[in-house]
């Protein structure tokens, strides 16, 4: 097994594969109703590392035709305030998505500010509504978490059925973990979830067919922990310290990537991923909202 290498499963190239996908959708909207998809990112605070990343957003809406609009906010802004501009923004016919850049500042409950995002702009899928459907049977909520469907879109997309298959989700994130593994289940994968508490958690991800990993924990997940041939999707995003980069750090998964590409049938590098396909797939659910509200 010493010289097998792992397909690596470019996310880049399939975030741009389905971003040309909306902007035809998008071309098609515009012309057929005058109307083109809005989607609003509501900034509280002025991070740096937030700003670069509302900055990529913008961009990413540019190049697919969907109109953006930020609203930045000072980091005092009451919540009461917060509240009536996300109630605006609801009430914003041109707005078919809203996002909130987490997280926010520690005097705003993140979670009394998202529920009163209205359902069908709710782009993230973070409303404990669509979280209680994704658990149900035979219903589907109105829109996914982007990570999650992520993980099921590059399964998909590198030509891996779920059906019937071992799947091991580590972690369980009301973000990620609790959602994905649902979403598996759906799909009709056999689902385990290894979190903290787990006792033997490397006997049971050995046994994955699909390992989804979400833990938040630096390479955590070793090459010996990996049936061979398995597929690995790696959620983590870990910064370590490597003096060697001008920034003084690196970007690390959850899985050692270099021992896992010896065993895994196909993996997600970090970063490259999960990451780039993460932000198509919130322009995907503003673009599939602006379709239900336009096409009524």
């Amino acid at each position: 097994m010493s010289d097998h290498k792992a397909t690596i499963i470019d996310g880049k190239l399939i975030a741009q594969i389905i971003q040309s996908e909306i902007s035809a959708e998008v071309r098609h909207l515009s012309q057929t109703y005058g109307k083109v998809p809005g989607l609003a990112v509501v900034v509280v605070g002025q991070g740096k590392n937030s700003q670069s990343y509302v900055d990529m957003k913008r961009r990413a809406c540019d190049e697919v035709g969907i109109r953006s609009i930020v609203l930045n906010l000072p980091e005092e802004v009451p919540e009461a305030e917060l509240i009536s501009k996300v109630h605006e923004l609801n009430a914003d016919p041109d707005v078919h998505g809203i996002m909130l850049q987490l997280p926010m500042p520690k005097h705003i409950s993140e979670g009394k500010i998202l529920s009163e995002i209205l359902l069908d702009k709710d782009v993230d899928g973070f409303h404990p509504s669509h979280i209680g459907k994704l658990a149900m049977k035979g219903i589907d909520p109105l829109f996914v978490p982007c990570t999650p469907k992520v993980c099921l879109e590059l399964l998909s997309r590198s030509g891996i059925s779920v059906r019937g298959k071992k799947a091991v989700v580590v972690g369980r994130s009301n973000i990620v973990g609790l959602p994905v593994s649902l979403l598996l289940l759906k799909e009709d994968a056999t689902v385990t979830v290894v979190h903290s508490r787990t006792k033997e958690p490397e006997r049971i991800i050995r046994e994955a067919d699909i390992i989804i990993a979400a833990a938040g924990q630096a390479t955590m997940i070793k090459g010996s922990w990996i049936k061979p041939g398995a597929a690995v999707i790696d959620v983590g995003r870990n910064a370590v310290d490597d003096p060697s980069k001008k920034s003084g750090y690196r970007l690390v998964g959850d899985v050692d990537f270099h021992e896992a590409c010896k065993v895994a049938g196909c993996i997600t590098p970090v970063p490259g991923g999960v990451g780039p396909v993460t932000f198509a797939l919130l322009l995907k659910n503003t673009l599939d909202g602006a379709k239900r509200l336009i096409e009524l």
